[in-house]
């Protein structure tokens, strides 16, 4: 293990803009894109670009809720560049709160995945600044949790993280961020229970199985670690064999 521990492993993203389900770090389902197959090759991410383009609404006729649909289905396509451009204005045009705070969420989670760290820390600071209670609140938090560790700042990553589970207690996302944040300062006790929450709470992954193995490995519990570890095998096996059967 490297001094930067940084270097040697990838944390997983907070997935999601606060909608759970593992905090997909963008789970609004993208608009229909009405394209004939018959046509067009749906694999052509140049043709769905062109598409989305047409999708922008005249400055006249801003409509939120389909900005931020142009938004996310500029991040499926890994257009992060125009997510975020797009994110912004329909933050800057929404009369609800709510879809405003969305939005700055969004965009902090674009910034992240161009590693823009700086600017997905001021996004998710402007969402919480909207709300910091909402159903958005938590997902921000954890978020810039992550953006605050990669910019170096992990004692406020840690404040923010445990910020998360506080407004969402039943946030398995926010359990494993606090969870690795305990354990990058030595915390490895608190570590193990907040792993352990996030896997009550429906997160089932090698990842987090990983991290729970090296918690418990610093509390000296060797025997209980051997037995996750060889979990988390299987589980990459599995996901390794289910790849190469789709493709």
């Amino acid at each position: 293990m490297s001094d930067n521990p940084r270097e040697d492993r990838d944390h997983q993203f907070s997935e999601g803009q606060g909608l759970p389900d593992e905090f997909e770090e963008f789970d609004i389902d993208p608009p229909e894109l009405k394209v004939d197959p018959g046509e067009v090759d749906p694999v052509d991410t140049r043709v769905l670009s062109d598409l989305l383009d047409e999708r922008n609404i005249a400055k006249d006729e801003v409509d939120t809720d389909q900005l931020i649909d142009v938004g996310v289905s500029y991040t499926k396509i890994n257009r992060f560049e125009e997510a975020t451009e797009t994110f912004e204005r329909a933050a800057q045009y929404a009369e609800d709160p709510h879809k405003e705070q969305e939005a700055w969420v969004n965009k902090g989670a674009a910034h992240a995945e161009l590693e823009e760290y700086d600017e997905a820390i001021g996004a998710y600071k402007e969402a919480i600044d909207i709300d910091d209670d909402s159903e958005h609140a938590a997902t921000a938090e954890t978020n810039l949790a992550y953006a605050l560790w990669e910019f170096g700042q992990s004692e406020e990553a840690l404040r923010h993280a445990e910020n998360a589970v506080e407004i969402d207690p039943r946030f398995a996302q926010a359990w494993y961020n606090r969870g690795f944040f305990m354990l990058e300062r030595g915390l490895a006790e608190d570590a193990v229970d907040c792993f352990e929450n996030a896997q009550r709470l429906g997160m089932s992954n090698a990842e987090v199985l990983e991290e729970k193995v090296r918690a418990l490995e610093e509390v000296g519990r060797e025997e209980e670690a051997e037995e996750v570890r060889q979990r988390a095998e299987e589980m990459r096996e599995e996901a390794e064999q289910q790849m190469v059967e789709e493709f």
